[in-house]
């Protein structure tokens, strides 16, 4: 069979580190055992226009993998064309680059390794919450770039955690983890808002209490972190209207994806200093145009943001685990076993699981 894998370019970072896995130079790790078997492989990172290797090689593709990191969207267009397209492996989690829709009619499988990153993102957030709250940013541009020594100049923004009401917008298998890790920084309290309650032991466990309103739930917390999936009720969901409901001058965090939040109005708030400062490691698209709002955004308060390529769930212990479910998955497939995890599948001979809507509880 034809495994077509969109991922991305490494250059020499990736001979520098061969656990780099989720690059084009180190394929996943798959290419002898693919080959081993029978099968062929066709790795690329150009995936833009009609005229792209993966438009070319998507034509007569089996398999296809792609990452959230570098997602070639998959569109309802590509995958008329892809006549003989079996499934599609998300090296990672979140496939909504991927019109499911279309996938389900084709009874084409969407698959991802759930799990292979919560742990990755988890500490992220908790790095971005703290990155902001302590203004480390400006603090360590001030030293480094601008070579200066001000104290009052970063001082001023720089605030503890401790004290500090937190909420999180989704209390699936990630956001619980940031929960679980933020309980040592003795917040003031942690809220959270999700379709469905925590079990009483977990709530307990970290001392979270559920809200139901989304908007209460943001009047009352200094600092907002989304960990929720993009599906219709969750794309644009932070536009200006709901930011409005925030505490003035709060902090927020996003590492679930762009397009949960409306790029220009997350920009003005920022800029106007209705938010102190936002966190975000996604972008819609990705890679982002250098001309994005998001890149260009100037803090009101003079205090920093904290903008990353979506690397949260890609650390290199991440990149062994999605690989290695990668390969699970492909081995049951060529078996035809289909043995796969429940917890993988998104869609399946037309249907979408149950995990397509939410994200499973811990």
């Amino acid at each position: 069979m034809k495994v077509l894998a969109v991922l991305y370019k490494a250059g020499q970072h990736a001979k520098d580190e061969p656990k780099l896995l989720g690059c084009i130079e180190n394929e996943l790790g798959l290419r002898k055992w693919l080959e081993d078997q029978g099968h062929t492989l066709v790795t690329t990172d150009d995936k833009e226009g009609p005229d792209s290797t993966l438009d070319r090689e998507l034509v007569d593709a089996d398999v296809l993998i792609t990452t959230p990191f570098h997602p070639g969207y998959i569109t309802r267009e590509r995958i008329a064309k892809a006549k003989n397209l079996k499934i599609c492996i998300t090296a990672g989690v979140g496939s909504d680059h991927i019109d499911l829709t279309a996938a389900n009619e084709r009874k084409i499988s969407v698959l991802e390794v759930t799990g292979s990153n919560v742990v990755s993102v988890a500490e992220h957030v908790v790095m971005t919450i703290l990155v902001l709250v302590r203004n480390f940013v400006p603090a360590n541009n001030q030293i480094t770039i601008r070579k200066k020594w001000n104290v009052a100049e970063v001082a001023k923004d720089s605030y503890d955690v401790e004290g500090k009401v937190i909420a999180t917008v989704g209390a699936g298998r990630i956001g619980y983890r940031v929960l679980e890790r933020l309980v040592a920084f003795n917040p003031k309290e942690l809220l959270y808002f999700d379709y469905q309650p925590l079990s009483k032991e977990l709530e307990e466990k970290v001392g979270a209490r559920r809200v139901l309103d989304l908007k209460e739930m943001l009047s009352q917390a200094d600092v907002v972190t989304i960990n929720c999936p993009l599906h219709e009720g969750t794309k644009g969901l932070f536009n200006k209207e709901l930011i409005s409901h925030m505490k003035d001058g709060a902090w927020l965090v996003n590492t679930a994806r762009g397009a949960i939040c409306v790029a220009e109005d997350v920009a003005e708030a920022v800029e106007t200093g209705k938010l102190r400062g936002y966190g975000g490691d996604v972008f819609a698209p990705q890679p982002a145009p250098e001309n994005h709002p998001w890149r260009s955004m100037r803090n009101k308060y003079g205090g920093g943001n904290a903008m990353t390529p979506h690397i949260s769930g890609t650390s290199l212990d991440a990149q062994q685990r999605y690989a290695d479910g990668v390969k699970n998955i492909l081995a049951s497939f060529f078996s035809q076993k289909y043995d796969y995890r429940p917890e993988d599948v998104i869609v399946t001979n037309g249907h979408y699981a149950t995990k397509a809507y939410g994200e499973d509880k811990k």
